[in-house]
């Protein structure tokens, strides 16, 4: 996903963008690509499926890590524009934009292939990209200031927190009282899913992008912000790494501490996970800046990295879609063209999870080729 532009086009590749930004950008579609492609999610690694629910598996840092880049992007890019003196009317447009297109491309998505209209799942991937992309757009132009960032990150994950604690669920009563704290079925979030869109959650009762927990998903992305304003200033390269190196691991600490009483879970994006992930995401930034800003540590490796970077929105899509076509053109009476490749071919290779991961990563290999063609023709599809 081109998080640092805001228009459905075809232009150069801008000149101010940062490599250590295209390549971790490029680092998480791909991984997000390769994770929700197993061969067969019950026989894979268990590193490449979610944790079920509370916990925290490599697959759960995936999805934050892109909201938090995509923070940092909408800064960067956002100061770009400013240096060039877009006039603000005109970025406001392409926020709103932006956010239609993600929430539209989001529904195709989640509808094909067959598009039934009343069982239709609002909620998804692309619905939260654009709802965070959304407010952190809106507060950057706002404000550059950096206090409003983090006071609205500390509130947003102290309220979060309030929600899930201390409100009761109608009819269930008390959480940690009348239930347990975090139950999978009976917790603030399903309720007013429940209430909003029933039989259109992903989960049946409940829905992992659902409304309430776009608050901390705006944290990660708000993270993000303020890593990419720190970025932005004026302080030494060497200075900048350091403490953005001990602001990860201030986070990773902050996060499992919080997690004794509020579990990590990626399904709730609880506040403790925003902390957590978060933490790793600093740290994963920390070093792609380090290597390639600063050492300059450039050359091919980056390469596959950078092509997924620059044309990402285009080739989740094309992953979203083929991984729906591939489940639902059935060869036979029994099997999908998906179980039918991983069950004839990639089970027999090595063990059943060695099998599913082979298979994996050949699928984001495919879905690299029309990016690499698109790459290679320097056409950026942008949002």
């Amino acid at each position: 996903m081109s998080l640092g532009s805001e228009t459905l086009h075809l232009a150069p590749k801008p000149s101010s963008r940062l490599l250590s930004i295209d390549v971790m950008r490029g680092i998480t579609i791909g991984f997000m690509i390769l994770v929700n492609n197993n061969g067969q999610n019950n026989l894979a690694y268990r590193a490449m499926n979610h944790s079920p629910w509370n916990g925290f598996t490599p697959t759960d840092l995936v999805f934050p890590t892109f909201l938090f880049i995509m923070g940092v992007s909408i800064v960067l890019s956002f100061g770009a524009r400013k240096a060039q003196s877009t006039p603000k009317s005109e970025l406001l447009l392409h926020i709103l934009r932006r956010f239609v297109l993600l929430v539209l491309l989001g529904l195709v998505v989640n509808g094909f292939p067959y598009f039934h209209l009343h069982t239709l799942r609002i909620y998804g991937v692309l619905q939260r990209i654009a709802v965070c992309y959304l407010l952190a757009s809106l507060l950057q132009l706002l404000t550059e200031r950096i206090a409003p960032r983090v006071a609205l990150f500390v509130l947003a994950l102290a309220g979060y927190w309030v929600l899930l604690r201390w409100v009761p669920v109608p009819g269930h009563g008390m959480p940690g009282r009348d239930f347990p704290l975090l139950d999978p079925d009976i917790n603030l979030v399903a309720y007013v899913d429940r209430h909003i869109f029933p039989h259109r959650l992903f989960e049946g009762t409940r829905d992992p992008e659902g409304l309430l927990s776009d608050i901390p998903s705006f944290a990660s992305t708000l993270l993000g912000m303020i890593a990419g304003w720190w970025l932005k200033s004026v302080r030494p390269s060497f200075d900048k790494v350091k403490w953005l190196a001990i602001g990860g691991v201030l986070l990773l600490a902050a996060g499992l501490l919080w997690s004794q009483s509020l579990p990590i879970n990626k399904k709730l994006w609880t506040s403790s996970y925003v902390l957590y992930a978060g933490g790793w995401s600093v740290l994963i930034l920390t070093a792609c800046y380090f290597a390639l800003e600063i050492k300059q540590w450039r050359g091919q490796w980056t390469y596959p990295w950078v092509v997924f970077g620059t044309n990402a929105i285009t080739a989740y899509v094309l992953s979203e879609l083929l991984s729906s076509a591939v489940a639902v053109f059935h060869v036979n009476s029994n099997q999908s063209l998906q179980q039918f490749v991983y069950s004839g071919f990639f089970y027999h290779i090595g063990t059943p999870a060695f099998g599913s991961l082979v298979y994996s990563i050949l699928f984001a290999a495919i879905c690299w080729i029309p990016a690499w063609l698109l790459y290679r023709k320097r056409i950026f599809i942008k949002l």
